[in-house]
């Protein structure tokens, strides 16, 4: 039950990503579905409600939009290069606040390095 849970939480956590860096590629109605289901945690059925629409509408449409989101990153990778890049300055910034902590330059760097990546 709990692996279920993560899984779910993983996947969701995936789209959301995604659709931060792919959003805005997508037409309004998928990005309104997307941002319904996955941000604001709406169900199917308060979906349906909201744009008139079944469920079955909803269902089919939040499916395609998640294929699409995935093949933008198949393409893209922008993703998959924010987390690598962000593993990195982790390891960076390990070594340089231990090795280095007396390098006021380099830490100034590695700060405003972090700081990038936080916006």
């Amino acid at each position: 039950m709990e692996t279920d849970f993560n899984a779910k939480l993983a996947k969701d956590n995936r789209i959301n990503a995604l659709f931060d860096f792919y959003g805005s590629l997508l037409t309004p109605k998928q990005a309104d579905y997307i941002r319904q289901y996955y941000a604001d945690d709406l169900s199917l059925g308060e979906i349906s409600e909201n744009f008139n629409v079944s469920r079955q509408a909803v269902y089919d449409n939040i499916r395609r939009t998640e294929l699409t989101l995935e093949r933008y990153e198949e393409r893209m990778g922008l993703y998959q290069k924010f987390v690598a890049r962000n593993q990195l300055i982790d390891q960076l910034a390990q070594v340089v606040h231990t090795k280095h902590a007396d390098d006021a330059q380099l830490n100034e760097l590695m700060n405003r390095l972090e700081k990038l990546e936080e916006n």
